[in-house]
C-alpha cells in the first residue's frame, strides 16, 4: 500500500472513530465533570458519598471478580489437559466446551431460574422443598451464570497461548529435574500470561458492566442496573453521568493496572513454537479421568440451555414444583413467530445488524490493510484504536450515545425541523444510534479477522498483479479479497450474530416498541404475565440456534485463530 493512501485511510478512519467512539465517551466524561458550563467534582465525589451508589459499584466489582476468578478456575485446567494429553473423544469435548457461547447470559437466566429456583427442577427432583439455590441476593446465580457463558473466551485464549509456547523450554526444565507441577508455575504459566490477561480482561469488563443478567436475576443493587433505572433523568441530572464515568474509569483503570502488573511479565521466546509439544496418549482409566473435567463443565454449562429449551416447550403454567413440565406444546413457537412484538423485533434486528456489518466490512478491511500492508509508523496506533471498543463497556457506550442523542435533539436551528427528531432522537427513532453502537462495538471482530487473513496471504500475489498492469482497485477485487474471503466471512458471521444478540445497547437505546431489537423483546416478554416467559424462551432457542450456526461456521473458517477475535 502506498504511503499516501495509507495516511489517507489512517486519517479517515481516525476521524470516523473519533466521531462514533470518542465523542460519546467524551459526552459521558464531560457530563460528569462539567455541569452548567463549569468544571466541578461535586457529582463525581457525590457518587462515593451516596451509600446506594457505593453499594452498587462494590456489588458490580464483586460480580466481575467472582466471574473472572471462577472462569479462570474452569478454563485453565481444561486448556492444560487439552494441550498435554490425547484421549478418545477429545475433539468432541473441545468443541462442546464452546457451546455455552451460543446463549446470551441473560437468556440463560430464564432457564436457570426454572431449574434452580425455589420451585424449580432441582428441588422437585431431590424433594428439597422450596430451597433457594440462587441465594437471597441472587449474587451467586449471576456469577455462576456469567461464568458458564463466558469461560470459553478464556479457554480459547489459553489454548492459543499454550500452542505458541516452545516445548523446548519445558523439555530443558524437565532434563534439569524440574517436576511437572513446578514447570507449569515457573515456565508454562508465565509464558501464558499475555493470553490469560487478554481473555481475563475481556471477561472482567464484560461482567462488570453486564446489564441483562442482573435484571433477569433481580439483582438490582449493582451499578449497571442503577444506570438503567436512571435513563429517564438523562439530561437533567448529572449523577447518572458521574456514575457511568466512575464505571468507565474503574474498568479502564483496572485494565491498565492489570496490564502494568501482568503484561510486563510476558517472557520473550526466541521464536514461536516450531515443533509441537509431545502429547501423551491416554487409554483406559487415565483417559476417562482426563475427559471427566470436560464432561462435568459441559454438563453444568448446558443446564441453562436445557432449562430454556424445556421452558419453550412447556405449556403455560404447567412447570411448577415438578421435575419436568406437566404438558408440552409447540404453541409458544407459533406465538413467538406471530406475536406483534417478536415479528417486528426480528425484522429490526436483521436491519440494524445488516447495516452494522456493511459498515464494519468497509472500515475493518481498510484498517487491516493499513496495519498489515503499509509501513507507516502509526499503523500500530490505528490497530490499537480499533480494538479499544472491546475494552470499553457496552453500557458506557450506550449511555454516551444517549447523551449525544439528547444534545443533537436540542441543537439550535435543527430542533424544530420536522425530520430531525426522527433521525437523531432515540426516544422517537433509535435506528441510527443502534446501528452506530452495533458497528463500533463489533468492529474489532472484523478487524481481527481481516488482519489474520492478510497475514496468511503473501503480498507477492498482489505485487505480481501490479507488475502486470492491474490497478490497486482491480488487484483488491480480483486477488486480495478472494484470498481472504474465508476470514471475511468468519468476521461477518461473528459481527452479525453478536450484533443481533447485543444486550446493553439494545436495552438502553431501544425505548419504543416499534423499534425494539430481539434482545429487548425477549426482556419485555419475560416480564409479561401469562405466556410471556414461555414465548421469551422460544425466542431464546432461536437465538441459540442462530449463534450455534455462526460459531460453528466461524470455527471451521478460522480454526485456532478464533480465539484472537476475543482478545483486547
Amino acid at each position: 500500500m502506498r504511503k499516501s493512501t495509507a495516511w489517507f485511510v489512517f486519517g479517515a478512519v481516525t476521524a470516523v472513530l473519533s466521531l462514533l467512539f470518542f465523542w460519546p465517551l467524551w459526552k459521558v466524561v464531560s457530563g460528569g465533570f462539567w455541569v452548567d458550563g463549569e468544571f466541578t467534582l461535586r457529582y463525581l465525589l457525590g457518587v462515593f458519598e451516596n451509600p446506594i451508589y457505593v453499594e452498587g459499584l462494590l456489588n458490580s466489582l464483586k460480580i466481575a471478580l467472582g466471574t473472572t476468578g471462577l472462569a479462570m478456575v474452569v478454563a485453565l485446567p481444561l486448556a492444560w489437559i487439552a494441550n498435554q494429553f490425547e484421549f478418545r473423544g477429545k475433539t468432541v469435548f473441545s468443541a462442546l466446551v464452546l457451546v455455552p457461547m451460543i446463549l446470551p447470559p441473560f437468556v440463560g437466566a430464564i432457564g436457570f431460574q426454572q431449574m434452580f429456583g425455589a420451585y424449580g427442577m432441582v428441588n422437585a427432583l431431590f424433594g428439597l422443598g422450596a430451597r433457594d439455590w440462587l441465594g437471597g441476593g441472587q449474587y451467586a446465580g449471576v456469577v455462576l451464570l456469567q461464568t458458564l457463558s463466558l469461560y470459553p473466551i478464556l479457554y480459547l485464549n489459553a489454548v492459543a497461548a499454550l500452542a505458541n509456547i516452545d516445548p523446548a523450554m519445558e523439555e530443558a526444565a524437565a532434563n534439569l529435574g524440574c517436576t511437572r507441577l513446578r514447570r507449569f508455575f515457573r515456565i508454562t504459566l508465565p509464558l501464558m500470561m499475555p493470553g490469560l490477561f487478554a481473555g481475563g480482561t475481556l471477561i472482567f469488563i464484560w461482567s462488570f458492566t453486564e446489564l441483562g443478567t442482573p435484571l433477569i436475576m433481580n439483582y438490582t443493587r449493582c451499578a449497571s442496573v442503577q444506570v438503567y433505572d436512571s435513563l429517564k433523568e438523562i439530561g437533567s441530572n448529572p449523577f447518572p453521568y458521574a456514575l457511568v464515568l466512575v464505571m468507565l474509569l474503574a474498568s479502564t483503570g483496572l485494565y491498565a493496572a492489570s496490564k502494568w502488573l501482568f503484561g510486563g511479565n510476558a517472557y520473550a521466546m526466541q521464536s514461536k513454537a516450531s515443533t509441537q509439544a509431545a502429547v501423551r496418549k491416554l487409554k483406559g482409566w487415565p483417559a476417562l479421568l482426563a475427559a471427566l473435567p470436560f464432561a462435568l463443565v459441559t454438563g453444568l454449562a448446558l443446564l441453562p440451555h436445557l432449562g430454556v429449551v424445556l421452558t419453550s416447550f412447556a405449556a403455560p403454567g404447567s412447570w411448577y414444583q415438578s421435575v419436568l413440565p406437566g404438558a408440552f406444546t409447540g404453541g409458544n413457537y407459533i406465538e413467538a413467530l406471530g406475536h406483534d412484538m417478536t415479528v417486528s423485533s426480528i425484522r429490526n434486528s436483521l436491519l440494524f445488524s445488516s447495516l452494522a456489518v456493511g459498515f464494519d466490512i468497509v472500515v475493518g478491511i481498510a484498517i487491516a490493510f493499513v496495519v498489515v500492508r503499509s509501513t507507516i509508523r502509526l499503523r500500530g496506533v490505528l490497530d490499537a484504536i480499533s480494538m479499544i471498543p472491546l475494552a470499553v463497556p457496552g453500557l458506557v457506550m450506550a449511555f454516551g450515545f444517549l447523551s449525544v442523542s439528547s444534545w443533537l435533539s436540542n441543537l439550535k436551528g435543527f430542533a424544530d425541523v420536522e425530520w430531525w427528531p426522527q433521525l437523531v432522537d432515540v426516544r422517537t427513532n433509535p435506528t441510527l444510534f443502534l446501528v452506530l453502537a452495533y458497528s463500533v462495538r463489533r468492529l474489532p471482530y472484523m478487524v481481527r479477522s481481516a488482519v489474520a487473513g492478510l497475514q496468511q496471504t503473501s503480498v507477492t500475489f498482489e505485487e505480481a498483479a501490479w507488475n502486470l498492469g492491474a490497478s490497486p482497485a482491480t488487484t483488491l477485487r480480483r486477488i486480495t479479497l478472494p484470498l481472504i474471503l474465508a476470514n471475511l466471512i468468519a468476521g461477518t458471521l461473528l459481527t452479525f450474530a453478536f450484533s443481533m444478540l447485543e444486550v446493553s445497547d439494545s436495552l438502553m437505546l431501544a425505548q419504543q416498541a416499534d423499534y425494539m431489537p430481539i434482545t429487548k423483546a425477549i426482556f419485555e416478554l419475560f416480564q409479561l404475565l401469562g405466556t410471556g416467559k414461555y414465548v421469551a424462551a422460544a425466542l431464546g432457542v432461536w437465538a441459540m440456534a442462530f449463534l450455534t450456526a455462526t460459531l460453528v461456521g466461524s470455527s471451521l473458517l478460522l480454526g485456532k485463530k478464533l480465539g484472537a477475535v476475543f482478545r483486547v
